[in-house]
C-alpha cells in the first residue's frame, strides 16, 4: 500500500463521499430526532451499514416492530444484494481474509465502483476493492455521526430528508448511463422494473424485477457483450 494507491482510491470514491456524507448526515438527524443518539447511530453505521435499510430501521425501532417483521422488511429492501453477490463471485474469488468484509460492505455505490472501475496498474485487485469498500463506509460513518451531533444540538423539521437516498440512486444511474457505451442493459432494467411495478405493485415488485433482470442480462450476454462483463 502506498500514497499513490490511497490517492487513487480517494479520487475514485470522491463522488460517493459527497453523497454518503450528506445521506449519512440525514440518517443521523432522523435517528437523533427519533430518540436514538450518537452511540446508536455509530453502531448501526458500523455493524449494519445498509443505507436505505438504516433509514427504515429508524421507523421500525420507533414503531416497535417485531423481529420477524424487521427480518422480512430487511429481506425485501436488500434483496437486490443477492443478485449483486452472484455477479461478484468471480471478482472476489481468492480474496482471502478480505472476502468477509468485501461481502459485508457491498453497497449499491460500492458495487458500481467495483464493477465499472479499472484497477490501478500493478495493484492487487482485492486490496483495491477492499480500500474502496472501506473508504465508502468511513464516509457514511462520518456523515451519520456528524448528523447525530448536529441533530442533538439543533432542532428542525426533518421531513423529506429520507428522499436523499432515492436521489443518490438516480445520480448513480445517470452517471453510469452517461459513461456506458451500451445502453441496452440499463434500458432493459428500467423497462422490466416498470412492468413489474405495474403488475405487482410498489410493495412486491422488487424481487420479481431483479429475477427478471438477472435472467434477461444472462440470456442477453452474447448481445450485450463486454458491457455486462465490465
Amino acid at each position: 500500500m502506498n500514497r499513490n494507491l490511497l490517492r487513487q482510491v480517494v479520487i475514485k470514491t470522491l463522488p460517493v463521499m459527497t453523497g454518503y456524507v450528506v445521506l449519512g448526515f440525514g440518517f443521523g438527524i432522523l435517528s437523533e430526532n427519533a430518540g436514538y443518539g450518537f452511540w446508536w447511530v455509530l453502531a448501526m453505521s458500523v455493524f449494519i451499514y445498509a443505507g436505505s435499510m438504516q433509514y427504515l430501521m429508524v421507523s421500525l425501532l420507533t414503531s416497535g416492530a417485531s423481529v420477524i417483521s424487521t427480518a422480512l422488511a430487511t429481506l425485501m429492501v436488500n434483496a437486490r444484494h443477492l443478485f449483486y453477490g452472484i455477479s461478484m463471485i468471480d471478482r472476489y474469488k481468492g480474496a482471502g481474509a478480505k472476502k468477509p468484509y468485501l461481502i459485508f460492505a457491498l453497497t449499491d455505490e460500492t458495487y458500481s465502483l467495483v464493477c465499472h472501475g479499472d484497477t490501478p496498474e500493478g495493484v492487487n485487485p482485492h486490496l483495491y476493492y477492499f480500500l474502496v469498500s472501506l473508504f465508502n463506509q468511513i464516509y457514511w460513518i462520518i456523515g451519520s455521526v456528524l448528523g447525530a451531533i448536529v441533530g442533538s444540538a439543533v432542532t428542525f423539521n426533518s421531513a423529506g430528508i429520507d428522499f436523499a437516498m432515492t436521489a443518490l440512486f438516480v445520480t448513480v444511474f445517470v452517471e453510469q448511463w452517461l459513461t456506458a457505451k451500451n445502453h441496452i442493459p440499463a434500458a432493459a432494467g428500467v423497462c422490466i422494473t416498470v412492468v413489474c411495478l405495474l403488475i405487482f405493485g410498489g410493495d412486491l415488485f422488487l424481487i420479481p424485477s431483479m429475477i427478471l433482470i438477472l435472467a434477461a442480462l444472462s440470456l442477453g450476454r452474447p448481445v450485450f457483450g463486454k458491457e455486462i462483463q465490465s
